[in-house]
């Protein structure tokens, strides 16, 4: 299920800092000025063994003639319009500002969950000065440091009670693979659906972001069922192209995590942007399988070597997980589209495979034997056993006398002969190490 949540506020009170603690790494810039955060961070966070999509926004300032601040207040609309729970940070070394009322009295209208967070409250005297944020009349308060995280534990204990499980068994569609195809706008997600099935499925136009809903598509011809789910933005707004973007990256976010495999499109003329890089991220973070597809490669100009050089290039900017079918496609002429869903179908048996515990035994201890794991602070690594855990995403554990001290080029290592030896190709892999 996909469940999300946006951090949001005034600016300098913490937001950046929060979402980086809460993602367990530096991934938005921290500073004491105001305004830093102008583009939005996505991440996924982990709490309780549940995981859930975070949204960090701007600072919100209403009714700015700031150019920065009157986007980053439309972006906080968006944001709380997608989200499906909200926490609205404050700063107790300030106090209640006219900012935070504003915040306030935008969110008591979203009839959305909303979590307050006190931050910076890190002394006895400030937990005594943060008494006056119940005045805004939210239900749920809880009193947190950014910085050294107490509190924040009570407070994710409180946003993962709005989770509700997957009632799987109401899906009509359990078990049929799901294709998500993803992309920026306008590098021909619609036209690929609707290519597929052979009908006008959705609204096609050069405008980007013509298609505003996620669609999803039965496709059973040719001995092959699954569901297409084809992901885009908004429709067409007049000088909105950062929020047509924030909308068309909170879609796909949601069409990840429905799908099974993500078809991830890019526009040959243009290559893989950082916004697509960012989506490939959360793909392999979410475990999913990837296929990638150029298209519009009719138009490229071509010499012998074109098509290797353009992929060799794509591995480069994908790496360190790069083990993924690409394939050069045109929607317009239909070359290769047919081609695209076996490699997906290829990829959704790889994501399920599993491998007898003996074979891997076999053809892993091997491996360990031609290389061994250096030795660490004078003790030797020994691997002794390894299994593959029942998860959706091949897992491996690998059962050893210091596990903490496997690194991680050994970890790649090992991780490259997993895919040698058994076929994972466009499907992350995860390795956990154990105390034997």
């Amino acid at each position: 299920m996909s469940f999300t949540v946006a951090i949001t506020g005034r600016p300098n009170v913490g937001k950046s800092t929060f979402f980086n603690r809460l993602l367990e790494q530096r991934k938005a810039i921290v500073d004491d000025v105001s305004g830093v955060t102008r583009d939005r961070q996505y991440g996924v966070a982990d709490w309780a063994g549940k995981t859930f999509n975070l949204i960090d926004t701007g600072g919100f300032v209403p009714q700015s003639d700031d150019v920065f601040e009157r986007e980053i207040a439309k972006q906080v609309n968006i944001a709380i319009d997608e989200a499906n729970a909200i926490i609205f940070m404050v700063d107790v070394s300030t106090g209640i500002t006219n900012l935070d009322e504003s915040m306030a009295d935008l969110l008591r209208r979203s009839q959305k969950p909303v979590i307050l967070a006190v931050n910076k409250v890190d002394n006895h005297n400030r937990l005594l000065e943060a008494s006056e944020f119940y005045s805004l009349g939210f239900e749920h308060i809880f009193f947190i440091s950014s910085i050294s995280g107490s509190g924040t534990g009570e407070l994710l204990d409180n946003v993962i009670s709005y989770m509700k499980e997957d009632d799987a068994a109401t899906d009509v569609n359990e078990g049929i693979p799901k294709f998500a195809i993803i992309g920026q706008p306008n590098v021909g997600k619609s036209s690929l659906l609707n290519a597929l099935v052979g009908q006008e499925r959705t609204i096609v136009s050069d405008i980007a972001g013509t298609t505003r809903d996620t669609i999803h598509t039965h496709y059973n011809l040719f001995n092959k069922e699954f569901i297409l789910i084809d992901t885009a933005g908004i429709r067409r707004k007049a000088k909105v192209h950062e929020d047509l973007e924030f909308y068309s990256v909170i879609r796909a976010i949601k069409a990840i995590d429905e799908a099974d495999i993500c078809l991830l499109l890019l526009d040959a003329g243009k290559g893989i942007t950082a916004q697509d890089l960012s989506i490939y991220s959360l793909a392999v973070a979410k475990g999913k399988g990837i296929v990638v597809l150029v298209n519009k490669w009719d138009l490229m100009e071509k010499e012998t070597n074109t098509a290797r050089d353009y992929e060799k290039d794509l591995r480069q900017r994908l790496a360190p997980f790069n083990d993924v079918p690409i394939l050069f496609v045109s929607v317009t002429e239909k070359q290769r589209i047919f081609k695209s869903i076996e490699s997906a179908l290829e990829v959704y048996e790889n994501k399920h495979r599993k491998v007898a515990t003996s074979k891997l035994n076999d053809v892993m201890l091997k491996a360990v034997e031609q290389y061994h794991p250096p030795v660490v602070r004078g003790n030797a690594i020994k691997i002794k056993y390894i299994t593959q855990l029942p998860t959706h995403t091949p897992t491996f554990a690998f059962f050893c006398n210091y596990p903490d001290d496997v690194k991680t080029p050994y970890k790649n290592y090992l991780e490259n002969k997993l895919r040698e030896s058994f076929d994972f190709k466009g499907v992350p892999v995860r390795l956990f190490f154990r105390k034997k």
